[in-house]
């Protein structure tokens, strides 16, 4: 999700989408584990998406 998409989003929805993502993350990291992750790219995107995320709920946050 690009972060022109985020700027819409409350602090309550980014924060459930934190959420999801970090759970999607771990279970990323248990099928690598496992040897069953075919796209190893998808670790990195989704981290890359935690940090965007993480970063609208700051801003957010702080602009208030």
């Amino acid at each position: 999700m690009k972060a022109e998409e985020l700027k819409g989003k409350t602090v309550d929805e980014l924060t459930k989408m934190l959420l999801d993502l970090r759970k999607g993350q771990l279970n990323l990291r248990f099928q690598q584990s496992g040897g069953q992750l075919e796209n190893t790219a998808e670790i990195r995107k989704t981290r890359r998406e935690i940090a965007r995320v993480k970063t609208m709920i700051r801003q957010q946050e702080k602009a208030a």
